[in-house]
């Protein structure tokens, strides 16, 4: 991935559950906008997911400690209108 900051053109709440929801909760729960900017800042390129869901498994904060994820749904039907979608 290159070097440069690509930057949201705009954002918008998510209004139902979703697989795609669901990972954004975890990365947004972890201090990162999404996947783009995780692996921006933490110069990685993979993130590492659970294999029968697809979801995230864990990611590394930015102070370097890291959140470990369930198989299973985590983004409870009253957070889900917390989570930013964000459009590039």
């Amino acid at each position: 991935m290159a070097e440069a900051d690509i930057n949201p053109k705009s954002m918008y709440h998510a209004k139902k559950w979703s697989d795609d929801v669901e990972n954004l909760y975890r990365f947004q729960q972890a201090g990162y906008r999404d996947e783009i900017e995780y692996k921006q800042v933490k110069q990685v390129d993979m993130v590492e997911c659970w294999p029968e869901t697809g979801f995230v498994k864990k990611l590394q904060r930015r102070d370097n400690t890291f959140y470990y994820y369930d198989k299973q749904r985590e983004c409870e039907d009253k957070e889900v209108h917390k989570v930013k979608i964000y459009v590039y």
